[in-house]
């Protein structure tokens, strides 16, 4: 087990996995997403930065729960962020819709490839074999 600094109180814990922050802090932070979660849903129009004012979170730490797809505004918000890939306004995670099916695509065109480089190395140790006298 792997002892870490907590990022928010700078106090020691047993670190398992996931952010480096404390149980406590991570209690207080999820307390603080049901806050902004329900703040965002009787607010459908605010912004970033007025949902971080109201509920004295960061606007970074809203990012990521967007980034991460557990928090989304309505269309009508006007909030969004870029796409990693090709720079699109999304409305959360990290790939718009056609970056992310570009990127299936790839993956499945490799475990194809992979799959077919299985079954020809089966095929040729399948084969009989005969030994010269």
């Amino acid at each position: 087990m792997e002892v870490k600094t907590c990022k928010m109180c700078k106090r020691l814990f047993n670190y398992l996995a996931g952010p480096p922050i404390c149980p406590g802090c991570k209690n207080k932070l999820d307390e603080k997403f049901v806050q902004v979660k329900e703040f965002v849903r009787d607010n459908p129009h605010a912004g970033i930065t007025e949902v971080a004012e109201a509920n004295e979170v960061p606007a970074s730490q809203i990012r990521r729960w967007i980034r991460e797809e557990r928090l989304s505004f309505s269309d009508e918000s006007g909030v969004g962020l870029d796409c990693e890939s090709c720079g699109k306004i999304i409305k959360s995670g990290r790939l718009c819709e056609e970056c992310k099916s570009k990127l299936l695509g790839n993956f499945n065109d490799m475990y194809r490839q992979d799959e077919s480089i299985v079954a020809k190395k089966h095929r040729e140790a399948a084969r009989m074999r005969f030994l010269d006298q």
